[in-house]
């Protein structure tokens, strides 16, 4: 390193965000995720003995995966190598291979290697790291904001442990920002700010357990802020709300918060609980999804979960739909919430989707024939063929209805559509009792 890289680095550490500087140093500055790193945890033993195998760390932003692997870095006998998946290229990373090879041959000197958002590496790059892995080359870390048994290689999870790292407690927040307002080496502690009770437990709060967003506004709540009389910057209530203006929410619409959220959502409209479920679409439309995509998903649940219980349902669901690409956001949200809430309130029956599952399964495992007397009759020459012979027009009986067999002859006696005593099917049990006990 010569002396403008030196004077670079420092630079950069000096000036780098207060997050960055923050950054534990050693496993007891660590906060949180104590069901991983806690003195009885095997990521704890194996850290501290600096036997650590390849790992996976999996969570949301700002819960400390990266700060993981610097700590890791600042224990470690072995070389500790960074790459980051998403300006990283395959030359990158020969060389980092390359230079693994060399000092384990030399001096017998293992290579850990961080891959931040792995996830961000294709099937190719994560394939050319895999006999380097392997054959104990390198051990490899990698982080992730996305399920890796979703977006990582199948082998290289089979040859790493996945540690899931969680949102951070408001309480590890809370202390996080007390350290550093104080800390005078790393933290804002030379500008002498007092942050009030209040603001530390809203930015804590309002965070979302993402350390990195209370961080960033405390750091910029300090730098914008006049020093008052006593010669002090005091973060107050209404400063700290300025300075983050917006709840973080722990939503990736690609990641798994998007897949929970969207389960959770769908899930209270089925179970019949309309605040649960309009709680959700706020989460979503809070969090900038697709409101077309939500569309859907109501629309999906009227027919699947309600379906002729209440047959008005996806009616309104489909004429929300139509509403939400005329209007637009943020009035979007008025239809779709009058959609969830009727769709979430009706009675539910599930037989219309139980019926067409098995009747696609018979239609798969079973060969059937049209009956005789169902087969087209109009065209020229069909009625030598016997088609339509037999057929008894349903309009010319009592009730519109008569007997007959309609079910091919292989499935005769199936049925698949049950209707439910829910709601509009009950009437159909009715109607259906009355033209059989009749005809």
């Amino acid at each position: 390193m010569d002396l403008f890289d030196y004077m670079k680095e420092q630079t950069l550490e000096n000036e780098s965000p207060l997050a960055s500087r923050m950054r534990p140093v050693t496993l007891e500055e660590v906060a949180g995720q104590e069901h991983i790193i806690g003195k009885d945890k095997l990521l704890y033993r194996a850290i501290k003995a600096d036997k650590l195998g390849s790992v996976i760390f999996y969570g949301p932003p700002g819960t400390g995966k990266t700060t993981l692997a610097k700590v890791i870095a600042n224990t470690t006998s072995a070389r500790f190598k960074q790459i980051n998946a998403t300006v990283a290229g395959k030359k990158d990373m020969e060389e980092v291979v390359k230079e693994a090879q060399q000092h384990l041959g030399m001096y017998g000197k293992k290579t850990i290697l961080f891959v931040d958002e792995i996830h961000r590496f294709n099937k190719g790059q994560q394939d050319y790291l895999l006999p380097f892995v392997e054959d104990g080359t390198l051990i490899l870390i990698g982080a992730t904001t996305e399920n890796p048994y979703f977006e990582v290689n199948g082998a290289l999870l089979s040859r790493s442990i996945v540690f899931e790292l969680k949102p951070l407690e408001k309480e590890d927040i809370c202390k996080l920002l007390e350290r550093a307002v104080s800390d005078c080496e790393r933290g804002m502690g030379s500008y002498h700010a007092v942050l009030h009770e209040d603001a530390k437990n809203f930015l804590a709060d309002i965070a979302g357990g993402d350390a990195r967003a209370a961080l960033n506004a405390l750091e910029l709540g300090i730098l914008t802020t006049q020093k008052s009389e006593d010669g002090k910057i005091h973060i107050d209530l209404e400063t700290a709300s300025q300075c983050i203006q917006k709840r973080v929410v722990r939503y990736d619409k690609t990641g798994d918060n998007h897949y929970d959220t969207t389960s959770a959502f769908i899930k209270s409209m089925r179970g019949s609980d309309p605040d649960a479920a309009v709680f959700y679409l706020a989460k979503m439309l809070y969090a900038g999804e697709d409101i077309k995509f939500i569309a859907r998903r109501i629309m999906i649940c009227a027919a699947e979960d309600v379906g002729n219980a209440d047959p008005q349902a996806l009616q309104v669901a489909v004429a929300a739909a139509q509403a939400v690409e005329r209007l637009g956001m943020p009035e979007a949200q008025i239809p779709l919430a009058q959609a969830v809430t009727y769709v979430a309130s009706a009675p539910k029956s599930n037989a219309a989707y139980m019926a067409i599952a098995e009747a696609m399964e018979a239609v798969k495992n079973t060969k059937t024939t049209v009956p005789v007397h169902l087969q087209d009759a109009h065209y020229k020459g069909a009625s030598k063929m016997g088609h339509g012979a037999g057929y008894k027009y349903a309009h010319d009986y009592p009730n519109h209805y008569v007997e007959q067999q309609y079910m091919p002859s292989e499935l005769q006696g199936r049925v698949f559509y049950n209707p439910t005593e829910n709601g509009y099917e009950q009437n159909i049990r009715d109607y259906f009792k009355k033209i059989k006990e009749n005809s």
